[in-house]
């Protein structure tokens, strides 16, 4: 692909993503989300929303300028007011954008996921990559179990003495360790031979 089209690409993920943090912001309030209620059936001043949502009128500035930021609404002169609407083309092009299978995921983009894992790692494995113990939540515990999958191939069996070889590797509860592997679907164990399993990352 082009220099160009990649970072034409790039600006277009990142629009995409403000617009849809400066969505979540801009609802990110109670009374934000009551002015939308109300001005969804009508225009509304700032004296009328104050005095309607028991605010005062410098708040429900503030909140219809968050509003106006996210393009979810609008003003237009009125006499000596701004008369305040609601942009429902606006929430329902963000709405879509929502459904969109491939948004959400950008809002997640440039965090390293693997960060909660070397942390796990860390704690409980000493310099040599052996356990130095167990933890109890099942999310660390699942860390481990995976770092070891490693050490297995998909579509090689493994009979029990080389299952436990493997394990020895990184603890001397072997047992304990296996056990956990085959009830979480990392291993699957078929008579006195074991496979990669359905549940594993590999």
């Amino acid at each position: 692909m082009p220099i160009e089209s990649i970072s034409t690409a790039i600006e277009e993920e990142t629009s995409v993503r403000d617009e849809l943090l400066g969505f979540f912001r801009a609802l990110a309030d109670q009374s934000r989300l009551r002015a939308i209620g109300l001005l969804a059936q009508q225009p509304y001043t700032v004296e009328q929303l104050s005095a309607l949502l028991g605010i005062s009128e410098s708040t429900v500035s503030h909140h219809l300028a968050r509003l106006s930021e996210a393009g979810l609404v609008s003003a237009r002169a009125d006499g000596h007011y701004n008369l305040y609407s609601l942009n429902p083309e606006a929430l329902s092009r963000l709405a879509r954008r929502l459904l969109e299978a491939d948004c959400l995921p950008e809002l997640a983009r440039g965090i390293d996921r693997d960060t909660f894992d070397r942390q796990v790692l860390a704690r409980f494995t000493d310099s040599e990559g052996r356990f130095t113990g167990f933890p109890s939540q099942e999310r660390k515990l699942l860390v481990l179990f995976r770092h070891v999958m490693q050490d297995f191939r998909p579509g090689v069996r493994y009979d029990e003495k080389k299952v436990n070889a493997i394990l020895a590797r990184h603890t001397d509860e072997t047992g304990r360790l296996l056990l956990g592997m085959v009830e979480c679907g990392l291993l699957k164990k078929d008579g006195k031979v074991y496979q990669v399993g359905i549940g594993s990352p590999a």
